[in-house]
C-alpha cells in the first residue's frame, strides 16, 4: 500500500463556492467530481459484454455482436442521450491527467480485445468456436471493467486524496 498523505495537495484545486457547484453539478449528472469520469461510459462495454454472454447459449447473437464498434470517451457521449453529455466531455478533458491515462490505458485494452474477438469471429463458421471466444473475451473483459469503475469511483487511493486535501 502506498502512503499519500505524503502527496501535496494539487495547488489548482480550489475549494471555494465555484468549485462547491461544480462538483454539485458534477455529482448530479453521475459524474465523480474528483475524477472527473461518468461510469455511464462503460454501459458501451457492458452492452459487448451482455451480447459475448449471450453467444454461448443463442450463437446467433453473435451478429449481433459483430456490429458493436468502438467509440472513445468522446464519441460515446456525442452519440449518446446521456442529459449531460457536454458535462461529461468537459469533465473528463479536464480530468487529472495521471487519472485520465490510467483509464484510457484500461478502456484502450477492452477496446482491442474486443475488437480481435470481432475479427476472429468473422473468420470461423462454427457456432462451438464463436462460442469459446465469447466465453474468452468475456473473461478478460470483465475485470477490466470492474478495474475502470474503480478508476472513475475513484478508488481508495482517490479517497485518500481527496480527505487530506478536504
Amino acid at each position: 500500500m502506498t502512503s499519500t498523505a505524503s502527496k501535496p495537495a494539487r495547488s489548482d484545486r480550489q475549494t471555494g463556492p465555484d468549485e462547491v457547484a461544480r462538483a454539485a453539478r458534477l455529482r448530479a449528472a453521475n459524474i465523480n467530481p474528483r475524477t472527473g469520469l461518468a461510469t455511464d461510459y462503460l454501459n458501451h462495454f457492458n452492452e459487448a459484454i451482455m451480447l459475448l454472454e449471450m453467444i454461448p447459449d443463442m450463437p446467433e447473437c453473435a451478429e449481433d455482436f459483430l456490429l458493436w464498434y468502438p467509440l472513445s470517451y468522446r464519441e460515446h457521449f456525442m452519440a449518446s442521450h446521456f442529459k449531460a453529455r457536454d458535462l461529461a466531455i468537459e469533465a473528463y478533458e479536464s480530468a487529472d491527467e495521471h487519472i485520465r491515462v490510467e483509464f484510457d490505458n484500461i478502456t484502450g485494452a477492452m477496446t482491442s480485445i474486443l475488437t480481435a474477438v470481432g475479427a476472429a469471429m468473422r473468420e470461423v463458421r462454427q457456432d462451438k468456436t464463436r462460442a469459446r471466444l465469447a466465453e474468452q473475451a468475456t473473461g478478460w473483459v470483465k475485470p477490466l471493467v470492474a478495474l475502470a469503475g474503480g478508476i472513475i469511483n475513484g478508488g481508495a487511493e482517490a479517497d485518500v486524496d481527496y480527505i487530506m486535501t478536504h
